[in-house]
């Protein structure tokens, strides 16, 4: 994920799910879209690498990366489903061809 919304929220009364689900929902109403990745401090994970959650319609993947700070999550859509959606291919073609 190259672009994602940056949200905040430090709320030691409400769940890692429940700040997730609350960023989902803003994401969804300013942007209409869904999205399918969040990425947190790895001290929020508490020993999970990758949390697959339903957050949304889809759910999301809730993933460790050291370059989001405590609190925050960095939340948006992968890019290879974005690259899908843009209707550009990953595939490459084979060496001598054309």
């Amino acid at each position: 994920m190259n672009v994602g919304m940056l949200w905040f929220d430090n709320d030691p009364h409400t769940s890692l799910l429940g700040k997730v689900q609350r960023a989902v929902e803003y994401y969804r109403r300013k942007y209409g879209r869904e999205p399918n990745l969040c990425l947190v401090h790895p001290t929020m994970l508490q020993g999970e690498q990758n949390l697959p959650v339903k957050a949304g319609e889809r759910g999301i993947v809730i993933r460790a990366y050291r370059a989001v700070l405590p609190g925050h999550f960095w939340i948006g859509i992968e890019e290879d489903e974005q690259a899908q959606r843009a209707g550009k291919s990953r595939s490459v073609a084979p060496l001598g061809a054309g």
